[in-house]
């Protein structure tokens, strides 16, 4: 029954003012600026993601032509992977030299390699992968194995550091350090690529 009077819940059954309309309309442009910029968010974290992945198969396809360079016994190609500037630091031999001098050094096992000689090849593991747009820190193992004709696999597992730069477009080890012997332990340790 009703009187002339508003009832106790009145509120419950009114039609929106036009002051409630406008501020529903308000909270819904909140709501789709704060999913706009969830978005951007989203956007944003997956390119760097992406970019990340990047960076890493880059890196990934870096470390495979340097094993490709070894494999093929091309110091010209191993050459090209290294910074003019490079610096080979060995822990064992307490000593640094440039790169390009140790390329001297290493050119008769290259030459072998490329004559039939020898087989060499070169395989890499990583435990940290720092990166950067055109930086990058790799720490981990390297196994580097070698035969000559006639004898048996020679195989040394080697703790190594490497700084690289990106320089127009190409990844060059700008320092590596070949810290100390490791084990096949800690190699199997690792994971591949």
């Amino acid at each position: 029954m009703r009187t002339g009077k508003r009832s106790r819940d009145w509120w419950r059954t009114a039609k929106p003012s036009n002051l409630e309309r406008g501020k529903n309309q308000l909270a819904k442009l909140g709501w789709m600026r704060i999913e706009r910029a969830l978005a951007c968010l989203f956007i944003l974290g997956f390119t760097g993601f992406l970019q990340g992945k990047d960076l890493t198969m880059e890196l990934n396809e870096y470390w495979a032509r340097v094993s490709q360079a070894v494999k093929t016994g091309d110091l010209e190609a191993y050459r090209a992977t290294c910074h003019s500037d490079g610096v080979l630091v060995s822990g064992k031999g307490a000593k640094s030299e440039l790169l390009s001098q140790a390329l001297v050094r290493w050119g008769k096992e290259f030459a072998d390699t490329k004559a039939g000689k020898m087989k060499a090849q070169v395989e890499f593991r990583f435990s940290e992968r720092i990166k950067g747009k055109d930086t990058a820190h790799e720490t981990g193992i390297f196994l580097y194995s070698s035969k000559r004709k006639g004898e048996e696999w020679k195989r040394d597992y080697v703790h190594f550091e490497a700084l690289l730069v990106k320089k127009n477009g190409k990844w060059k080890i700008l320092m590596e350090f070949q810290k100390s012997s490791a084990s096949e332990a800690e190699w199997s340790a690792l994971a591949p690529g």
